[in-house]
């Protein structure tokens, strides 16, 4: 009996009583090439069964199945050609440490084509400083070249395929996300994919010096994640049309705590095609307040065997906070303030301007989620509010500025404890060294519209020891709409690498008569030519900064 007679019989005795009303989808992986292609046919005959098959796989040997039937799908993990039958799992939505404010309309996205407020970018002064970090323009020099003749996937929250600095590289991008089918709209609801393309392979501008790591490589986006999460079903199909499309680089920017065995079996197989893939370590990092850090471990996919796992690092070179780490690590990349694209005008630029004794300064600063914009600059005087709580506030806060320290209580109760109080404004200073991004309204509810912004600490107690001198002190404060945002997270540091090993192998194939590296060669490559960072006892940084110029020259080295 052949492998079609084989899998027909015993797959009719399996599905009997597989439902036709569809709730759950599951992976369903094949052990080889002609067990899938057996099942395939059979699927294809039995149509009229309404079997609930709904996308073949086949670079990875596999189906996507809907179904409200568990115990069917239970009882086809028994067939003898059945590697794997997985339900789908949904991960948390990926999203920076800092930085995730955009606003955007569905329906205005496809229609916005002009930049943001040119004021924030000045001439040479918006090139990442990530970029030149991992020493991306000496690699352009070196390989004469900047990515010409490499491919790279990002599977994510989708593009912005009209942003300036992605439109001219955008290849093409199909949506795996949901339960409608395939499709060719990747719009980025999120900002997430956005941000890690541009750092990847955004367009370099001459004018305002904004670069990705390879401006010339080719983007091809797998919209795997929507604004409900990310799905493993969506994600095995993606690594299945980058083998297929024969991509160089997949790049992940998302995951978990837990491994989908799908997944898994869907990188081996694009190992196995020669495609590279990188993932992000995770977020999970927490510093005690005695200055211990704790971490959960690298997070999966990247803890996974053939995944290049990247970890984050801040622009004095130290591990940032956040980022996951362990044995698994392979190198770490700029994962700190990475500027980056995001969707046409959906960012939000908090400028922040102090005055003391007419002397007007500069300050960093952050907006807070949901607290509306501030289109036209708002003056005003400063009061200290303490930490917000409503016994924090004077009957002479009313047409001022209420300046709050974090902590205690949420950032949403101390600014509508500020709203009653009528002040006109509110600015929190942070309770330890940097910046946040924090949010005043849950997912989905409307915007307080209350302007209000974050500091640092150290400018929050200026202002508090003026105050206290009986020294008056004012601000000027508000929003622009920009393309541009810097956000933090081992996603912003991910792309880095993707983008080193974009102009790796597209130097490779144009000095060895275009052939490519193998996966596990080229990742052997990267973390011998990355920049060691100490001290490095615990896994904190892999093999160190991944460094573009001496990988490159490697390259060009490499027998």
């Amino acid at each position: 009996m052949n492998v079609f007679k084989i899998v027909s019989a015993t797959l009719m005795t399996l599905l009997i009583g597989f439902g036709v009303s569809a709730k759950d989808r599951y992976v369903v992986i094949y052990k080889s090439s002609q067990g899938y292609s057996a099942m395939n046919t059979f699927m294809k005959l039995e149509s009229s069964h309404n079997w609930n098959m709904k996308k073949s796989l086949p670079f990875i040997n596999g189906m996507i199945f809907e179904s409200s039937d568990a115990a069917s799908m239970e009882r086809l993990k028994s067939h003898p050609e059945v590697a794997l039958v997985e339900k789908e799992k949904i991960y948390a939505l990926p999203k920076p440490v800092r930085g995730a404010k955009i606003k955007l309309s569905k329906n205005s996205i496809k229609t916005i084509s002009v930049a943001g407020d040119p004021a924030l970018f000045a001439a040479g002064e918006k090139t990442p400083w990530g970029i030149k970090a991992v020493k991306a323009p000496e690699a352009w020099k070196v390989a004469h070249d900047s990515g010409s003749k490499a491919r790279v996937m990002i599977l994510d929250t989708g593009v912005d395929m009209n942003h300036p600095a992605i439109a001219s590289n955008f290849e093409k991008g199909l949506n795996f996300s949901g339960f409608l089918g395939t499709n060719s709209d990747v719009t980025d609801e999120i900002g997430h994919g956005t941000h890690c393309s541009g750092t990847a392979l955004g367009l370099y501008n001459d004018v305002t010096g904004f670069s990705g790591v390879a401006p010339q490589a080719k983007l091809l986006m797998g919209k795997v994640c929507d604004t409900m999460g990310c799905s493993s079903a969506a994600i095995a199909e993606g690594i299945n049309w980058g083998i297929q499309e024969k991509v160089d680089v997949i790049s992940m920017s998302l995951g978990g705590k837990s491994a989908s065995e799908a997944e898994k079996l869907a990188i081996i197989a694009a190992e196995n095609a020669g495609v590279f893939v990188a993932a992000a370590s995770g977020n999970e990092a927490v510093t005690e307040p005695d200055g211990t850090i704790t971490t959960p471990g690298v997070s999966f996919p990247a803890a996974l065997p053939t995944v290049f796992a990247v970890g984050a690092i801040d622009i004095k070179l130290i591990k940032s906070k956040f980022s996951n780490w362990g044995p698994e690590l392979a190198i770490v990349a700029p994962g700190s303030e990475v500027l980056s694209s995001i969707p046409v005008g959906s960012g939000r630029e908090a400028l922040v301007d102090i005055v003391i004794n007419g002397q007007k300064m500069h300050v960093k600063s952050s907006a807070f989620i949901g607290s509306g914009d501030i289109a036209v600059p708002l003056t005003g005087l400063f009061i200290n509010s303490g930490l917000g709580k409503a016994g924090d506030f004077t009957a002479d806060v009313a047409g001022k500025i209420a300046l709050i320290s974090r902590g205690e209580i949420s950032f949403s109760e101390k600014i509508k404890n500020a709203i009653a109080a009528k002040a006109i404004g509110a600015i929190v200073y942070n309770n330890e060294a940097g910046l946040i991004s924090g949010t005043l309204v849950a997912q989905g509810e409307p915007d307080i519209n209350f302007p209000a912004m974050m500091i640092e600490q150290a400018e929050g107690l200026k202002i508090i020891e003026n105050l206290n001198l009986k020294i008056d002190v004012a601000t000027e404060m508000m929003t622009l709409k920009t393309d541009y945002a810097a956000w933090d997270g081992t996603s912003m540091a991910t792309p880095h690498v993707a983008g080193v090993a974009a102009l790796v192998i597209s130097a490779y194939k144009a000095s060895h008569a275009g052939k490519s590296l193998t996966p596990a060669a080229l990742g052997a490559l990267l973390k011998a030519s990355a920049m060691p960072l100490i001290p490095n006892d615990n896994h904190e940084y892999g093999s160190g900064l991944i460094q573009a110029d001496a990988a490159v020259s490697a390259a060009l080295a490499a027998p």
